[in-house]
């Protein structure tokens, strides 16, 4: 989509699957089966479209914190009261019908989520497509959009490569490598041949090209772990699938929504999972969340 100015927005407000990749454990994937931390991401494609399927995933899951990308709502539509009544602290960078992006965690209480930063520095004109938290216990979670490209052949491809080159600078430049960090969300590039229901056909293609393969592997260079191909380096895992031609009935879908985290997170992830139940039924996002099980 076309960037547009970040509108509002930047707040921290308290008032108002199935399994596919796995480490050591087993378990129940309703809940929490008793880990100690739970982490998602879920590019919902309009929060308030889908809120009720929001709601219900994060009764039923529990996670620890989330990324959510695609609200598509300023400050005044996003839904904080709703959230909070589940649980749930809420930190977001707001757009309106664009965009926007949202850390959530669970709790209520002061310091349960602390924004760090709305936007990527010096690339405001791209809209609200970061925002950084702190969460209790110190680990530091960036919630991610990364801009589509449209096309190759399009302006904004070259202006997408432009944009990942700045998320890597900032996380060079604002994190260690002994740090808990995290960076989740919709990254629009399908890191592989895997992650891509048809790779040969759609060679050169956007989200398959090389450059943005290559920005990519930037990220990874600086020391994060990709958590689910990190753990299952054979299963496609996609997260993605179009909403025209059955696409999802057929299973042709694209790996684009990432967790990406830093050694000290990387180390105690014991399994990672697509979320396939939540992109079935009325009025799903054309993505699964992805969620990943760290170890206490």
């Amino acid at each position: 989509m076309r960037s547009r100015r970040e509108d509002g927005c930047r707040s921290n407000r308290h008032q108002s699957a199935r399994l596919l990749a796995r480490r050591h454990r087993t378990g129940s994937q309703a809940r929490n089966g008793g880990a100690e931390l739970l982490i998602g991401t879920w590019n919902v494609n309009g929060i308030r479209a889908r809120l009720d399927r929001l709601l219900e995933w994060l009764d039923l899951r529990q996670p620890t914190v989330v990324c959510l990308q695609e609200l598509k709502a300023n400050e005044e539509s996003f839904p904080w009261d709703e959230i909070q009544r589940a649980g749930y602290t809420a930190v977001a960078a707001c757009q309106k019908a664009w965009n926007g992006v949202a850390v959530l965690a669970r709790g209520t209480g002061t310091g349960t989520a602390n924004l760090i930063e709305a936007g990527l520095p010096g690339m405001e004109e791209f809209g609200a497509r970061v925002v950084t938290a702190e969460i209790q216990g110190g680990m530091k979670v960036m919630s991610v959009y990364v801009p589509n490209g449209k096309s190759v052949e399009h302006e904004d491809y070259a202006r997408k490569l432009e944009w990942l080159g700045a998320l890597r600078d900032y996380l060079a430049e604002s994190f260690t490598s002994d740090e808990k960090v995290v960076i989740a969300g919709d990254f629009n590039i399908a890191p592989a041949d895997i992650d891509s229901y048809d790779p040969m056909r759609l060679e050169g293609t956007i989200f398959h090209t090389e450059s943005e393969r290559a920005a990519y592997q930037g990220l990874i260079d600086l020391g994060y772990a990709d958590l689910f191909r990190d753990l299952d380096p054979e299963t496609p895992g996609y997260s993605w699938w179009d909403y025209r031609g059955g696409a999802f009935h057929k299973n042709l879908g694209l790996r684009i929504d990432l967790i990406l985290a830093s050694p000290p997170v990387s180390q105690v992830c014991e399994r990672v999972w697509i979320d396939r139940d939540f992109r079935k039924g009325q009025k799903p996002s054309d993505h699964a969340p992805l969620i990943a099980e760290l170890a206490g």
